[in-house]
């Protein structure tokens, strides 16, 4: 069964009306992010790999 999305935009994306923005929604089991520019392309992962990419990009070891 698939599952509507609810995306959210970031609050880094400015809060305009254009289409840099980069958006993110869950569903059980896994985490979806994608480009506003470029809906219809998604990443996804799990929680555990997408906190281990912040955290090393935070850390500048990603």
């Amino acid at each position: 069964m698939k599952h509507a999305l609810s995306w959210q935009k970031s609050t880094f994306s400015g809060g305009g009306d254009g289409n840099t923005c980069v958006e993110i929604a869950t569903s059980p089991g896994a985490v979806h992010l994608r480009e506003s520019d470029s809906p219809g392309v998604e990443l996804i992962t799990t929680t555990g790999p997408l906190a281990h990419l912040i955290r090393g990009v935070k850390t500048g070891t990603a």
